[in-house]
């Protein structure tokens, strides 16, 4: 199994889609959505994000970290939430991504979460991390 992030990402017009649209019919079709993904056992996390001008973002070009009222960039580049999948196959995720309620020019970017496992066992680092996930009971 491998976990893997399905990114969902908007542009202006899906946005302007989702303000007009029915709160409940949208909420009844992701609750359908993850209630698949439940069934289906693959479900890690799943979350939506607050609007993107509430955030902040923290820039480190400079010396000193500069912080300024977000968003950032354009709306195409920013994500609306994501969900973590634990899947078979990079195959398999891109399937459940397919799959993903979504208005019309929304995407989804589907990127696998490397695991602990990948990383060098012998660093100070990774052991003090597995230790914790191990405690948490994250491992």
């Amino acid at each position: 199994m491998a976990k893997y992030m399905l990114i969902m990402r908007s542009s202006d017009e899906v946005l302007e889609a989702m303000a007009t649209a029915s709160m409940d019919e949208m909420l009844e079709t992701v609750g359908r959505y993850n209630d698949e993904l439940i069934k289906a056992g693959v479900l890690v996390a799943a979350e939506g994000l607050d609007d993107a001008a509430q955030g902040v973002v923290v820039d480190f070009s400079g010396e000193t970290p500069v912080v300024t009222d977000g968003p950032y960039g354009e709306t195409k580049e920013l994500f609306g939430g994501f969900y973590i999948i634990d899947v078979k196959s990079k195959d398999e995720a891109i399937e459940w991504a397919k799959r993903l309620p979504s208005f019309p020019g929304g995407k989804c970017e589907v990127r696998r979460v490397p695991g602990i496992d990948e990383f060098p066992q012998d660093n100070e680092w990774v052991q003090r991390e597995r230790a914790w996930r191990e405690q948490t009971g994250q491992l």
